[in-house]
């Protein structure tokens, strides 16, 4: 084996494991699908088809290493249109059922009001997803998606926020203890890609 050979061999096997690279301004974390990606991923497959969307919260920590339960998901999207809404409930109502009711005129006065809504799988409590309305006047929300972070485990690829906004969020908005440790796990796992003057500018957009 040659000097070239064994030198490429080693980058291939160290970054197989790191627990992430970063490709074309995509993060690729370097592990197998849990059962929980897999909930999400089936989700989002029906959500993309009428909605955009952004993963946000404990999920994000999750998806990139951190070892800790979670009971929900959280989906931010935009606030839709009772014909789109009625669309995509119809779709998810295959599949899954929602806690707020299973008919439109029970549902839709929670989104045109921008209260949560959430959906798990028909006979099951948890896991669930969280749906969270928003629209251009909840600044924080629309900022963070319309600065989306590609993520990609194995063939599921979705988006979350800014990883700096992300941590920002957690500690100058959430601040309880589980938050602050999902900060602390994404600025040591993504110690060598984070930005300061992103941490600059997403502090004044939370502020």
């Amino acid at each position: 084996m040659t000097k070239i050979t064994k030198l490429k061999n080693y980058k291939i096997l160290n970054n197989q494991m790191k627990p992430y690279t970063k490709k074309n301004s995509v993060i690729i974390i370097n592990r197998d699908l849990t059962l929980l990606d897999k909930f999400v991923k089936d989700f989002l497959s029906i959500l993309k088809t009428h909605s955009d969307y952004l993963i946000v919260s404990g999920y994000v920590s999750i998806a990139t290493g951190r070892s800790r339960g979670t009971e929900d998901v959280d989906i931010i999207f935009p606030k839709p249109d009772i014909q789109t809404f009625s669309d995509l409930f119809s779709d998810l109502q295959n599949k899954y059922w929602c806690f707020q009711g299973d008919n439109l005129n029970e549902i839709y006065p929670y989104i045109e009001s921008k209260q949560n809504i959430r959906f798990a799988l028909k006979e099951q409590i948890f896991p669930n997803i969280e749906l969270i309305p928003f629209d251009k006047k909840d600044h924080a929300k629309y900022c963070e998606f319309n600065n989306p972070q590609k993520m990609k485990i194995k063939d599921f690829e979705f988006k979350i926020p800014p990883l700096e906004f992300e941590i920002l969020y957690k500690e100058l908005k959430l601040g309880g203890r589980k938050d602050i440790q999902d900060a602390q796990h994404l600025r040591t796992l993504f110690s060598d890609i984070l930005k300061q003057e992103s941490f600059a500018k997403y502090k004044k957009v939370l502020k």
